[in-house]
C-alpha cells in the first residue's frame, strides 16, 4: 500500500467515524451501503422499513423457525440469549431502532451534548432515541452490559416509549421501577437486569447504526423477533422469507399430523421426502381448508400459486 494510499485511507475511515459521532446518525447514503440487499420501502434516513403485515405475521415464527432459515443463509450470528424480560409471555417483534451507549468520558460526552443541542434535541441522552420512535419500532441498545447505574429507563420513560412506538425495548443494560413498567399493557422489556440505580457514567454515541448485542450484530432496520428463549435479530431482507418458511412449516406439519391421525399415511411417507401424490394431496388440502388453517388466507393463496415449498 503506497503511503497516498494509506493517507486517503485514514483520512476516509476518521471522517466516517468522525462523522458518525457528531451527528449521532449515519447518513443515508452510509445505511444504503450496509443494507444493500434490501429493496423495499425506507425511512427517511435510509433504514429498512420492513411492511408491518410482515411484522405481524412474524409474531408466530419461532425462535427455531428464524434461526434454521438464518442459518441456512450463512447468518450464523443473529441470536443472543440470557435475557431477564419483564414479562416471559409477551413477544417483542419490530423493526430495530439502534442505540450505541460507551463508559462516559467527559471530552466526547461534551462534544455530544453541544451537537444534540444544536440540533435541537431535548432532554438527556437517553430520551433523544425515544424521541425519534415510530410505531413498529424496537428500541435496541447496547450499553455494555451494565447493571448497577446502567438503567436505560424507568416508567417514565417506558410509558413515552409505548406511546410512540406501541412496542418494548431490547438493552445490553438494565432498567429500574419493574413495577412501574410491568402496569403498561403490551410492553415488555428484555434486560440484563433490573436495579433501583439511576442511569451513570454512560454516555451516547450513536443512533442508529450498527451495534453488537452479545454474540449478534444488529443493523437498524433488522426485525427484531424476541420471545422467551431469546432474541433473533433478522436482517431486513430475509424478514418475509422467515415468515414464510415458517407459515409453510407450520402448514405441512398441521397436514401431517391431520392424515396421520386419519390413518392415511404412515409415520414413514409423512417424515420422509414426501412423494409427489402427498405433496398433491397436500395443495388440495390447503384449497380445502383455506378458511380454517392458522395462516391468513391471502398468504395461503400466495404460497399456492407460487408453491413455495
Amino acid at each position: 500500500m503506497t503511503s497516498i494510499y494509506k493517507l486517503s485511507f485514514s483520512i476516509g475511515l476518521l471522517l466516517f467515524t468522525f462523522g458518525n459521532v457528531l451527528a449521532q446518525t449515519m447518513t443515508k447514503e452510509q445505511m444504503l451501503f450496509l443494507t444493500p440487499q434490501w429493496t423495499g420501502e425506507r425511512f427517511e434516513d435510509g433504514r429498512p422499513k420492513v411492511a408491518d403485515d410482515v411484522l405481524e405475521r412474524m409474531k408466530n415464527v419461532t425462535i427455531e423457525e428464524a434461526w434454521g432459515v438464518l442459518r441456512n443463509e450463512g447468518y450464523h450470528n443473529q441470536f443472543e440469549s440470557g435475557w431477564q424480560p419483564l414479562h416471559d409471555d409477551v413477544p417483542v417483534v419490530g423493526r430495530a431502532l439502534t442505540v450505541q451507549y460507551m463508559p462516559n468520558r467527559p471530552d466526547v460526552s461534551d462534544q455530544i451534548k453541544k451537537k444534540g443541542k444544536a440540533d435541537g434535541r431535548i432532554g438527556n441522552t437517553n430520551s433523544w432515541p425515544i424521541d425519534m420512535l415510530v410505531e413498529g419500532d424496537v428500541y435496541v441498545a447496547d450499553a455494555f452490559g451494565k447493571i448497577v447505574n446502567g438503567t436505560l429507563i424507568g416508567d417514565n420513560l417506558g410509558n413515552s416509549i409505548y406511546a410512540k412506538s406501541k412496542n418494548g425495548v431490547v438493552f445490553n443494560a438494565s432498567s429500574r421501577d419493574m413495577e412501574g413498567l410491568s402496569e403498561i399493557d403490551g410492553f415488555n422489556a428484555f434486560v440484563r437486569g433490573w436495579d433501583p440505580s439511576f442511569l451513570t457514567e454512560v454516555m451516547l454515541l450513536s443512533i442508529n447504526t450498527p451495534i453488537r448485542i452479545g454474540a449478534a450484530t444488529v443493523l437498524p432496520g433488522d426485525i427484531v423477533l424476541a420471545k422467551r428463549e431469546g432474541i433473533m435479530f433478522i436482517p431486513s431482507h430475509l424478514a418475509e422469507k422467515v415468515v414464510v418458511t415458517s407459515e409453510v412449516v407450520r402448514l405441512r406439519d398441521l397436514f401431517g399430523i391431520t392424515r396421520l391421525k386419519e390413518g392415511k399415511y404412515t409415520p414413514g411417507q409423512i417424515d420422509n421426502k414426501w412423494s409427489e401424490e402427498i405433496e398433491k394431496d397436500f395443495s388440495d388440502w390447503l384449497r380445502s381448508h383455506i378458511d380454517e388453517l392458522p395462516v391468513p388466507k391471502e398468504q395461503v393463496k400466495e404460497l399456492l400459486e407460487k408453491r413455495m415449498w
